[in-house]
């Protein structure tokens, strides 16, 4: 065998090998948890801004007789990971971290008419779904705060705080696995639809709306 023929097998060889590398890493390196848990505090998650958003609940005090457990709005999103797993399988995977983000009520008035508008950021917390980290809690579901003093600032950790307070309700009403996702249309309709539930693909919304009457 000539070098040229020799180098030009070694080259293409070496391509193949590489590319074979390219296409399983990925797979490899999405397989882990979206956030690290250190000496049992979960290190402040960053970038999840650019996860699966899932929906913004809001219950206000002007709603609630000025005295709702949860005023503000919640912007929640779930690890990319998890989201391909719940629109695949219809279930919330070990290793499942969901964040909400706290944003305040800010003004109730815009150019389309009377509501209730996001101001500012003013908290962080998260769930995990962890049997490794949750063993003895009910679902394996943990519940973690980084949302600083008078909501100015946020801490760089947190511990988890006693499931029970969360999780009495979460079990109770909760539609899915402790998570309420019949708040979460993103969620609900995404629960095991494969690709239908990246959006976009269905003509019939197949849902219970009714157009409120005097609408044209």
């Amino acid at each position: 065998m000539t070098n040229k023929k020799y180098n030009l097998i070694r080259f293409f060889s070496t391509t193949t090998t590489v590319l074979a590398l390219q296409l399983t890493l990925p797979a490899t390196v999405l397989a882990g948890d979206a956030f690290t848990i250190k000496d049992g505090e979960l290190q402040r998650p960053t970038g999840y801004r650019e996860w699966v958003y899932v929906g913004t609940p809001v219950t206000p005090n002007d709603m609630n007789n000025g005295k709702a457990a949860f005023p503000e709005h919640h912007n929640v999103y779930i690890d990319p990971n998890s989201w391909k797993h719940w629109k695949e399988t219809g279930k919330f995977r070990d290793g499942t971290i969901l964040i909400k983000e706290l944003v305040s009520n800010g003004s109730k008035a815009a150019v389309s008419g009377a509501g209730y508008f996001q101001g500012e950021f003013i908290g962080l917390e998260a769930t995990i779904k962890s049997k490794k980290h949750s063993p003895n809690e009910p679902g394996n579901w943990a519940y973690y705060s980084f949302s600083g003093k008078n909501h100015k600032t946020l801490t760089a950790t947190a511990k988890a705080f006693p499931a029970k307070s969360c999780n009495a309700c979460h079990k109770a009403s909760a539609a899915d696995d402790f998570v309420f996702t019949q708040y979460y249309p993103v969620l609900s309709a995404g629960k095991g639809a494969g690709k239908n539930a990246t959006g976009g693909h269905l003509t019939d919304l197949n849902n219970s709306y009714i157009e409120p009457k005097g609408k044209k």
